[in-house]
């Protein structure tokens, strides 16, 4: 099997770390309510772990609040013990099927540790698109040493590849900088 050069799939590759960091730094919580704060939750259900979203409806009716109307009645204490089981430091209030979240506020502290946090995934995902970048010029040089491209093709897509690299940092960058944002505000 020849191997070749491919830039559009590094980039996606690229782009699927920025959508999983992305997706990690919308599971931190900043003091708003959002529905995805209780993406991680698993409820014991009809004898299995089952995702929250599985039996239940979330939704945001405050800025600070969230409502999950639970479908099955039975479910309705394991989706509460599941809540409050979960270490987001939330606890229900129970008003029927549907259970009432209050996010409380955040202190100082805990902004700062939730900035340190959102550092850690940004650097992650900086990690992963270099070695994307490290596979693509590996891909390069593999090809240049069997001769299969011209070194002049391949200084420019080693270029193309930075380029993308860079870009893809930059984003990186860019959404740390947002959550960093929604996070310190008082």
């Amino acid at each position: 099997m020849a191997q070749t050069f491919d830039l559009p799939e590094l980039k996606r590759r690229m782009q699927g770390a920025l959508a999983t960091l992305k997706h990690e730094l919308g599971g931190l919580r900043t003091g708003r309510a959002s529905a995805s704060l209780l993406e991680p939750i698993h409820v014991e259900a009809y004898g299995q772990a089952t995702p929250l979203n599985q039996v239940a409806t979330i939704s945001v009716p405050e800025p600070r609040m969230l409502a999950v109307q639970v479908w099955d009645k039975g479910l309705v204490s394991a989706v509460d013990k599941a809540i409050r089981d979960s270490n987001l430091g939330l606890s229900p209030t129970v008003e029927g099927q549907v259970l009432r979240i209050r996010t409380p506020e955040l202190n100082e502290q805990r902004r700062k540790e939730l900035v340190k946090v959102a550092h850690k995934y940004a650097e992650d995902a900086r990690v992963s698109v270099r070695h994307v970048r490290r596979d693509g010029l590996d891909t390069l040089k593999k090809l240049l040493k069997d001769h299969a491209l011209p070194e002049d093709d391949a200084k420019r897509h080693e270029s193309e590849v930075q380029k993308a690299t860079d870009e893809a940092v930059r984003e990186v960058d860019a959404a740390l900088t947002q959550k960093e944002k929604e996070i310190m505000q008082v």
